[in-house]
């Protein structure tokens, strides 16, 4: 009875079950999508290496055969990826007409899904696979796991937290996850690793995305990272060739400017991406960063802009430059293809951002990005723009036909190792037994304490004296209320502490402020969770909100006792460099937050090291290591 009420059930959220294609098993994937076992990592257990996954002879052979069929329309509708928030639609509103025009009538080669639930995630890439002729490639930002993108799935601590523990087996096996989870979902490409070296402290939008500030360091994370990503056969990304770790502007809001030449580029930015093209790297994206060192080619911002990524309010900086590395053929095609030795798919950012607005229309863009080398253009601000300009490049000749069938073909190739041409559709009823299983739970915590690192400590600061009068304080740069510091604070009063709290972000009134000020002035202990995140596109990323500065400044004036925690912005230190202990938690996940608040109460051990160095300040490796007090018992 149990099992009949659960068939009614799925058979009334997707009507017409046989026709939408759901597997009753994993077996009948063409693809099983396995358990795996996620054991304890050892420090000196080195990660596996998988066989390399690429296009088979037969993938090529097949892709080959397919495209000759193919129409120029066909062809050139493979070439964008468009991006969508799923959510329920009904198969008349104006979101599903949309969406089933591009993929009918545009013939676009695949999604990119951003933030969304599963369920309907899974469902609308579903229908959409039902609806076109060529299998879509279905693909998602999955930096840390697919929990980056979708609330409902376990998140990951952010790369440069997996480095601060020291162990490349626990990237391997968040690369496993990751994969085994995307596909699960009904996603064959994930973009990430993230390769960049982050080598430039006041870099807004890299930052915690990346491994760290050392090349090899970043090749040895995200190799392992990629490698476990492609051992559940979906496809990894690299990102952003040839790198964006060294830049001081946000390329949804402007076009970064790398002014070094080529040697410098092989020594750093260039060496986590060589070796992941030797470890078979399924696929590249290109930033819109200008290299003028490596392509000269001047462009000068469009006399109207008409918008990009960034957020509302945000500054756009405009300047004269360079061309962008995703319009450049001098960098994908001399320098990826010909000289790395590249054979995967290479993957322009998004081209919408307005690094890449700024300069160039839609129509313009799309065309110079093919005839630099991009096969996949990912999310235009608008499909038709962009596919009006590569069809009339290639009906006057500008783009050859042997150019778009180069790009078609790979891309089959992928589609057909995927085997999206003998399974295209997800089955909807696996997806509880394997998204945010109980092994991925604690996996995720493991590297949470692990990560944790105390980078100073002022005498007598650990663990949290319970005696005093104790208040915590959350200063954010984003505008998610108080639900910010959940983790933090239901850790420390879980486990008995007694303090008062107050949060503040940009727009809090100054009756919310007024009240911090008193919680802080009246505590013998402040703790303050420092919220700097990697806001992409916004104006304050990275940074955190004066009316909270301000706050924290008067606290370390008076001398007071002030343990500092950054769940976001690692170099933050350097705005307060009289702050006496400070930990780094590299990200605001739960999981982070929770192993911080058991690290100041003395609960766990604290073993992470810096995988940065804070200028000025400490070097790379710093980490202070503790061994865990007397566990405390909840009250």
């Amino acid at each position: 009875m149990k099992k009949f009420l659960s068939s009614l059930l799925l058979a009334s959220l997707v009507p017409q079950l046989a026709t939408v294609g759901v597997a009753r098993s994993s077996a009948e994937l063409n693809h099983p999508l396995p358990q795996v076992v996620l054991t304890a990592p050892q420090s000196a257990v080195s990660s596996p290496q998988p066989q390399r996954f690429e296009p088979s002879k037969k993938s090529w052979d097949f892709a080959a055969k397919y495209v000759k069929k193919m129409t120029v329309d066909e062809k050139i509708g493979q070439l964008v990826h468009v991006g969508i928030n799923a959510k329920f639609a009904n198969r008349e509103s104006s979101f599903f007409k949309t969406l089933q025009r591009d993929v009918v009538e545009n013939k676009i080669g695949g999604i990119i899904f951003f933030g969304a639930p599963i369920y309907e995630t899974t469902i609308i890439g579903n229908r959409m696979q039902e609806l076109a002729k060529t299998p879509l490639l279905m693909s998602l930002d999955a930096e840390t796991g697919i929990g980056m993108r979708f609330e409902d799935a376990t998140n990951f601590p952010w790369a440069m937290a997996v480095a601060a523990t020291g162990n490349t087996d626990y990237a391997y096996k968040m690369g496993v996850v990751t994969g085994r989870e995307a596909r699960a979902v009904g996603i064959q490409h994930v973009y990430a690793p993230v390769l960049d070296v982050n080598n430039n402290a006041d870099n807004p939008v890299i930052n915690v995305r990346s491994f760290g500030e050392d090349p090899e360091t970043v090749a040895k994370f995200g190799v392992a990272f990629a490698n476990g990503i492609q051992s559940q056969k979906v496809i990894a990304t690299a990102k952003h060739f040839p790198g964006h770790g060294d830049t001081a502007v946000d390329s949804h809001r402007g076009l970064p400017i790398i002014e070094v030449p080529r040697a410098r580029l092989d020594s750093l930015e260039l060496v986590p991406f060589k070796k992941a093209i030797e470890a078979g790297i399924g696929s590249i994206m290109i930033a819109h960063i200008a290299l003028p060192q490596i392509d000269g080619e001047e462009v000068k911002p469009l006399k109207e802009y008409k918008g990009g990524d960034a957020e509302a309010g945000a500054e756009i900086v405009t300047q004269s430059a360079t061309i962008p590395a995703t319009l450049s053929a001098k960098v994908q095609t001399d320098l990826l293809r010909k000289e790395m030795g590249f054979k995967g798919l290479i993957v322009s950012d998004a081209m919408s951002m307005s690094g890449l607005t700024l300069y160039f229309t839609q129509e313009e863009a799309g065309v110079r990005a093919v005839l630099a080398g991009t096969d996949i253009l990912e999310k235009p601000t608008d499909a038709d723009s962009i596919l009006r300009g590569l069809r009339a490049a290639v009906a006057s000749g500008r783009i050859p036909m042997s150019r778009l069938d180069e790009s078609v073909t790979r891309q089959i190739a992928w589609k057909h190792e995927l085997g999206l041409f003998k399974q295209r559709i997800t089955p909807i009823d696996q997806m509880d037994q394997i998204v945010s299983s109980p092994d991925v739970n604690a996996l995720t915590d493991e590297i949470a304490n692990a990560a944790i690192t105390l980078v100073r400590q002022g005498e007598g600061d650990l663990p949290l004296d319970r005696s005093k009068k104790i208040a915590v304080l959350g200063i954010s740069n984003g505008f998610d209320g108080p639900g910010t510091m959940g983790s933090l604070v239901g850790t420390l009063r879980s486990n008995g502490l007694r303090f008062t709290s107050g949060y503040l972000q940009e727009n809090s009134l100054k009756e919310q402020a007024d009240a911090a000020r008193k919680a802080v002035n009246e505590a013998d202990v402040v703790v303050v969770g420092l919220y700097g995140r990697v806001r992409s596109g916004a104006k304050n990323s990275v940074g955190i909100p004066e009316n909270g500065a301000a706050i924290l400044r008067e606290a370390l004036a008076a001398n007071k006792k002030v343990i500092g925690i950054s769940f976001g912005n690692p170099y933050v230190l350097s705005s307060f460099p009289e702050m006496k202990t400070y930990l780094v938690a590299y990200g605001d996940m739960p999981s982070l937050q929770r192993a911080s608040g058991r690290a100041i109460l003395g609960m766990q051990e604290i073993t992470g090291r810096l995988p940065i160095s804070l200028p000025g300040l400490h070097q790379r490796g710093t980490g202070i290591q503790r061994n865990a007090d007397a566990p405390v018992r909840n009250k």
